[in-house]
């Protein structure tokens, strides 16, 4: 089968790609290997969520799925509540004070990835392969050839990686990864609290890492505890009323007592970056190009951008949408970014991880003082909501 583009892995990333180009005539094709169990509205929360900001909100809508995401479960919340655990330092963010609803929404990956699917459905244009994977590819000046795992032969003009962290798009291409190991672990679960979370996401600075209580519906609340790693692991095997304690202890007991606790998962957190996005008819996005410190909850917004750039540039040069002009048109518009974002967060990262007194009075004096000056403060917020 021919293709305009082959999109290897359907996740947020790459499905989103798929409806952009496929809803404006492009012939896509998808990947995937596993499709997420349907929603239902008792079902229980997800371990994985994201925070969708306004950007990434007006690219899922673009793509068509938007309205499928509200129609199955997305908290949007109103304000964010940032602090430094080891001082009086603090800022907080408010949608009013911006003019806005809200500062974005916390929804779980499945559904953006289900409501992206279901509009894949719709289109004529895409073609989704679920169960299967990219086994192998080759290239020739005009063309990228794609083996499956289930033997079928696909052809199209540009081949993109959106196939995660470790991708074998990237892997196969031979594209360069750096990668930066912090020996911290992210601890996920969702909890109740004996207060209200106000929708508002609350997040505590401390020298092991910051910890995020996202809110999300019925009261519960989305945790993304960064700690090193060893304490991770021990942390998560506290029995459940221990980890209650710690939980509600390392919050600072700002919602009270923790009230209920699900299932509990940590994953190692690394920084990765490739270099470089692109090569003859080759594309990376999301993941595959770049992971950061989940701290802000960027990570998905990024590749959300990624997807939607690419997309962009693919449609103004419809001539080839494989060609090296379009793939560093692609790469000059989003690497800088990512770059600056995730260096950025690995600054925070250290700043707030460094228990020296100096760096104590320097990050408390600097976020009272941003949380003093509205204008800065604004444009920060409006910086990270993308508006």
């Amino acid at each position: 089968m021919q293709y305009d583009v082959i999109i290897a892995g359907g996740g947020m990333v790459g499905s989103t790609l798929a409806c952009l180009l496929g809803q404006a005539g492009k012939r896509v094709a998808v990947l995937e290997a596993h499709e997420p169990p349907p929603f239902q509205p008792d079902d229980a929360y997800d371990l994985r969520v994201s925070a969708i900001s306004r950007a990434s909100q007006r690219a899922l809508n673009e793509a068509g799925a938007w309205q499928g995401v509200v129609a199955r479960r997305a908290r949007p919340y109103e304000a964010m509540f940032v602090w430094d655990g080891t001082g009086d330092g603090q800022i907080r963010f408010d949608s009013a004070d911006l003019g806005e609803a809200d500062l974005g929404h916390i929804v779980e990956n499945r559904i953006i990835q289900l409501a992206l699917l279901e509009q894949i459905r719709k289109l004529d244009t895409v073609d989704l392969y679920c169960p299967s994977k990219l086994a192998n590819f080759s290239i020739d000046q005009q063309q990228v050839s794609v083996k499956l795992d289930t033997s079928e032969q696909l052809s199209a003009h540009l081949l993109v990686g959106a196939d995660g962290a470790q991708s074998k798009v990237r892997e196969l291409a031979g594209i360069y990864l750096k990668t930066e190991d912090y020996g911290q672990s992210g601890l996920v679960c969702v909890v109740k609290t004996e207060l209200s979370h106000e929708s508002t996401a609350w997040q505590r600075f401390m020298p092991t890492g910051p910890l995020a209580f996202l809110p999300l519906g019925d009261g519960s609340s989305s945790i993304v505890w960064t700690l090193p790693s060893d304490k991770a692991d021990a942390v998560l095997r506290l029995e459940t009323d221990a980890f209650k304690e710690a939980l509600a202890q390392a919050l600072d007991y700002r919602l009270g007592a923790i009230t209920a606790v699900g299932a509990r998962a940590a994953f190692p957190l690394r920084g990765r970056h490739a270099e470089p996005y692109v090569q003859e008819r080759i594309a990376l996005v999301g993941d595959a190009a770049h992971t950061i410190h989940p701290l802000a909850g960027q990570g998905v917004n990024l590749g959300i951008k990624d997807a939607a750039e690419l997309a962009h540039q693919i449609l103004n040069h419809p001539a080839d949408c494989g060609s090296m002009q379009v793939l560093r048109a692609y790469e000059r518009a989003r690497k800088g970014e990512n770059v600056v974002t995730q260096k950025t967060m690995e600054g925070f990262r250290l700043l707030f991880g460094n228990n020296l007194m100096p760096w104590q009075v320097l990050r408390n004096k600097g976020l009272n003082l941003v949380n003093g000056m509205n204008f800065l403060k604004y444009q920060i917020a409006r910086q990270a909501m993308g508006i």
